[in-house]
């Protein structure tokens, strides 16, 4: 029963109801992050419920009031609900961000640990203007859509376009020295363009880039996720070397164009990871070709089998077998899904590019981690 005889509902009750609400940022219920302050009921059944923002001026407040409200209203014999927002004293705040760490020290790299389940895939490009950044988003989008935990670094600091890629409008909350991710369709993002003004370029040298790039990794909470994505800046420069370092099991995804001139630039990139000790994933082939509208006949704008040269040539450099994960036509509907913030794997879902994504995106989050680098937790017996 949730009333008593009098009709009065249960504190109890309206406690398991306030156990239903997340916070939006953190995505765990608001009981478990200490966030209800105090639960008052009438004898009329009105119902005041008293809950601390992490930050004043929390982005977020009227989502987590409406949610409160909504949740509670449901128990029986309420009659009203009435929010009161406080904000969390340093001290909360302080304890909170050391509950979601799991009591692990400041500026640790999650995905670095051995123990690490999420797949961290960097996403590289030999140069710029071969679609990598409308990859990943669309492979982040199409992993969310599947039921996975996503989140996506926009490592390229001077060139980034993942939030309006993705349509992310919101700007991250810090919680003491941790960092909230603002999400989109499913996605965690963060990006530099979060932190700067308008259109504002970053002039940054290398040692800066690292410092980003680390902060990015250590002190944003992207909680218990299934797949990383990193959208690396083209090339071979300062980030792809800091992403080896502080993410030394992230594996790398070659994105090319079927044209000579970028396949060689993108064998190039790839075989970085013969100096950093990576493993590269697969190749994808972007604008593998455009379909004509009239005919359905292909054209081929940019060449064929630049996909395939770039995976037999690091196949050759590596040593280990790198496959063509699969190639992506050209096709309108993808450039206009990232003008408006809405991946063509969502909007378009029959489109020839958005089932060439999905079927990436299938074989790169259907993927189990290895047992290296895992504890078993197993004692060897002496048989003697």
């Amino acid at each position: 029963m949730a009333t008593d005889t009098y009709g009065v509902p249960e504190a109890d009750a309206v406690r398991a109801a306030l156990a239903t609400v997340n916070d939006p940022e953190i995505h765990k219920p608001i009981t478990d992050l200490g966030m209800v302050k105090s639960v008052d009921i009438d004898d009329d059944g009105r119902v005041r419920v008293a809950v601390y923002l992490t930050v004043s001026g929390c982005p977020l407040r009227d989502t987590i009031t409406r949610q409160v409200t909504e949740a509670v209203s449901r128990v029986p014999g309420v009659s009203g609900v009435e929010v009161e927002l406080d904000v969390m004293s340093d001290e909360q705040r302080r304890e909170l961000a050391a509950s979601l760490r799991g009591g692990q020290a400041e500026r640790e790299v999650p995905f670095a640990k051995p123990g690490s389940l999420t797949r961290v895939y960097a996403v590289a490009s030999g140069k710029g203007g071969v679609g990598k950044s409308s990859v990943t988003v669309n492979l982040a989008a199409a992993m969310a859509a599947d039921g996975l935990k996503v989140g996506v670094v926009d490592a390229d600091i001077y060139g980034h376009s993942v939030p309006r890629m993705l349509g992310v409008d919101g700007r991250p909350t810090q919680v003491e020295n941790m960092i909230m991710p603002p999400s989109a369709h499913g996605v965690s993002v963060i990006s530099i363009g979060m932190f700067t003004p308008g259109n504002a370029p970053v002039v940054w040298r290398g040692p800066m880039l690292h410092r980003a790039l680390q902060q990015f990794l250590a002190d944003v909470y992207w909680g218990d996720l299934d797949v990383l994505l990193l959208d690396l800046p083209p090339g071979t420069g300062d980030i792809a070397i800091s992403v080896a370092q502080l993410v030394p099991n992230a594996e790398i995804l070659v994105v090319t164009t079927p044209q000579q001139a970028a396949a060689e630039v993108a064998e190039r990139a790839g075989t970085i990871a013969v100096q950093t000790h990576q493993k590269i994933v697969g190749v994808i082939e972007n604008m593998s070709g455009l379909p004509c509208p009239h005919c359905g006949e292909t054209v081929d704008v940019f060449g064929t089998g630049g996909g395939q040269r770039v995976a037999e040539g690091l196949t050759k450099v590596t040593g280990a077998n790198v496959p063509v994960l699969g190639s992506i036509p050209i096709d309108v509907r993808l450039r206009e899904g990232g003008d408006d913030g809405r991946p063509v794997v969502l909007s378009d879902e029959g489109s020839p590019a958005a089932e060439a994504l999905r079927s990436i995106a299938g074989k790169l989050g259907g993927r189990q981690r290895g047992l290296a680098g895992l504890s078993l937790g197993i004692t060897p017996r002496n048989k003697f």
